[in-house]
């Protein structure tokens, strides 16, 4: 079973990783930008969960994949569930680390400062995740991932290229973990909708046996 895999956007994606845990394939899709009129491909992402992840969502059980992709409450039980989750974003066109760095930090930065949680360690802790991607080159088909431990308040980032063993920071700032989380399983606010659609689409079926 390990071997099987999901394609997207011509990228393989296990249907299985383990971690701590076995985690499942539960979501995945693109995040793309028009550009003069182009639709170009940046980057093919997985969403990976303990399946015990529906324990956590009871309450929506029977419900259909339309009416969760627009509820904003199933998408925080899902970031707040104490379960192991892990992201894997796969390089379609290259760009540079910092870039990458950037549109991350803007996008936890404007979280917090919402949630009025943007203090100066969360400055920091932002600062040193820039600082790691800012060297690295992203090439097609390199990886970053990033796991969640079942505690909320740690996460782990890992980038590697050309398959080869990867650089790895901690992520120790527990509201900077739970935004980079919501980045890309935020629901609406999500930056990759097709990702969170068959996020959506996905655990209603586990839901719904």
């Amino acid at each position: 079973m390990g071997s099987e895999v999901e394609v997207v956007a011509d990228i393989a994606f296990p249907k299985q990783i383990v971690k701590n845990k076995p985690l499942s394939l539960l979501g995945h899709g693109i995040i793309d930008l028009e550009i003069h009129f182009l639709q170009i491909k940046f980057t093919a992402i997985g969403v990976y969960l303990e399946p015990a992840i529906v324990e956590h969502l009871k309450q929506w059980e029977g419900k259909a994949a339309e009416g969760l992709l627009k509820d904003d409450d199933f998408f925080e039980a899902i970031v707040s569930a104490p379960v192991e989750k892990a992201v894997r974003v796969a390089v379609i066109k290259e760009i540079k680390g910092a870039q990458y760095a950037l549109q991350l930090e803007n996008a936890v930065r404007d979280r917090l400062a919402a949630d009025d949680k943007y203090e100066e360690e969360e400055e920091a802790q932002l600062e040193k995740i820039v600082e790691f991607f800012r060297s690295k080159y992203l090439s097609a088909h390199s990886v970053i991932s990033f796991h969640f431990p079942s505690a909320p308040t740690i996460a782990e980032i890992e980038f590697s290229s050309d398959g080869k063993e990867g650089s790895k920071m901690k992520v120790e700032n527990g509201n900077v973990v739970e935004m980079i989380k919501k980045w890309y399983l935020g629901g609406t606010r999500g930056v990759s909708q097709t990702t969170i659609s068959s996020l959506a689409n996905n655990l209603a079926i586990q839901l719904s046996k």
